[in-house]
């Protein structure tokens, strides 16, 4: 199982679907960002995208080694367990710059993924000093999503950027053969590895 969707301990198989353009057609930048206007030249620049990758999906396979997760993540992983509070988190993501912290059970096995965007619906018991009793006694366990999908270590980096793509996530815990958190790749490792490898060695 190289894409694994957990949800709430159960462990199966995420179904990836096929390259190409979903329903088919390309999707337009329009599509995807509901605010603002989209200039016609971004559809056109998404068209040309799709196309090349169609075509070189059709052509013959390289002989370089394409790239992996181990590859591209960030290890080793800060985690918090589920029964860490609203405040513990709150506190590492102001501090470290996280946006994503896994959260792992007391056998230190993964159970779910807390972002910034989840702890946002709590600012108010986070930076009020009469709230904040509050968020000091809620754990994660009440606010974390418990619906992850994580990948191995020998995922390729192509069929995680697609699962991200499709599922709108910015991360993807990494684990090994006993499930356990080696590894975190984010829409910001990838984004590093556009600019530091350039297209040719990462679309390989």
């Amino acid at each position: 199982m190289s894409i694994i969707l957990t949800v709430n301990g159960i462990v199966e198989t995420y179904p990836i679907k096929p390259a190409g353009p979903r329903n088919g057609r390309v999707e337009s930048v329009g599509e995807r960002e509901p605010y603002g206007r989209h200039s016609p030249s971004l559809d056109r620049s998404a068209l040309a995208a799709q196309t090349a990758y169609q075509q070189q999906s059709s052509d013959p396979p390289h002989l370089r080694p394409a790239i992996l997760a181990r590859d591209l993540m960030s290890a080793p992983v800060f985690s918090l367990s589920s029964d860490s509070t609203l405040l513990d988190a709150w506190a590492s993501m102001s501090h470290k710059g996280f946006h994503h912290i896994p959260v792992t059970s007391m056998h230190d096995t993964l159970v779910g993924m807390v972002s910034y965007q989840d702890l946002l619906h709590h600012v108010p018991e986070l930076i009020t000093a009469v709230d904040k009793h509050q968020a000091s006694r809620r754990r994660l366990a009440e606010i974390m999503t418990s619906r992850v999908i994580s990948a191995t270590p020998t995922t390729e980096i192509r069929e995680i950027a697609r699962v991200m793509l499709d599922e709108r996530i910015h991360a993807v815990p990494i684990l090994d053969h006993n499930r356990r958190l080696v590894g975190i790749l984010t829409t910001r490792d990838l984004l590093q590895a556009i600019a530091n490898h350039g297209p040719l060695e990462l679309w390989t």
